[in-house]
């Protein structure tokens, strides 16, 4: 038999429930003004960047509200950097990941755990995503995260999905982006990659803030 005040708190937490879906219900959703991160530094780190486009079916698939699609590329080799951002109108994440789109186009993932970086000059430190995916003796090294508020960084979509609540509930916006940072290597350079994309997604976290998108 339920308390009565085991039933006075369940009562309230729904009412509670309640009214936040109500007030979230009648706000307007904010709309993108301005996307901004297309203007990310071209060079990053000793790195020169290039803009490429992914095919009209890949970027349907993706239907992100902005998309940064960038090779960087050094006497050090080239490094290739995907922003996906989605606004508030459309959940602020993407539905797609490494772990389902790397098996899918025939790469074996070999290693996947988390990563701590430090943020260059600094010593903030952040956790992020890395994957190590082999195919035909090639690797692919890579870390990545998601972003929410500008500054807000974390390593899995549910860590995300709390984040954008609170952000909803309290500031009317949960919008987003998905960051990946690549390099394509064979099996002798793969230490040695890692510290590259894990250096240089420390420069990003530093500049994406100042590139986030504006939403009214």
């Amino acid at each position: 038999m339920i308390s009565n005040n085991a039933y006075a708190i369940s009562l309230a937490s729904l009412c509670a429930t309640l009214v936040m879906i109500g007030v979230l219900s009648i706000r307007p959703t904010p709309v993108v003004a301005r996307t901004n991160i297309e203007y990310l530094p071209r060079e990053i780190s000793g790195y020169s960047g290039l803009d490429d486009t992914f095919p009209d079916s890949v970027n349907r698939e993706l239907n992100a509200d902005k998309q940064l699609y960038r090779h960087y590329r050094s006497g050090a080799g080239q490094i290739d950097l995907y922003i996906g951002y989605y606004g508030t109108a459309k959940g602020g994440r993407t539905g797609h990941n490494p772990y389902a789109c790397l098996p899918g186009a025939g790469w074996a993932v070999v290693d996947a755990r988390k990563k701590i970086i430090t943020l260059p000059g600094t010593q903030a430190k952040t956790e992020l995503n890395y994957v190590q995916a082999h195919r035909n003796g090639s690797n692919t090294v890579m870390v990545h995260w998601y972003q929410t508020a500008g500054t807000t960084v974390v390593a899995s979509g549910m860590q995300q999905n709390i984040e954008k609540f609170w952000r909803r509930l309290l500031h009317n916006r949960n919008d987003g982006a998905f960051v990946q940072i690549t390099m394509q290597v064979p099996d002798e350079l793969v230490a040695n990659a890692e510290v590259k994309v894990a250096d240089f997604a420390g420069s990003v976290l530093q500049h994406l803030p100042t590139y986030w998108p504006i939403e009214e």
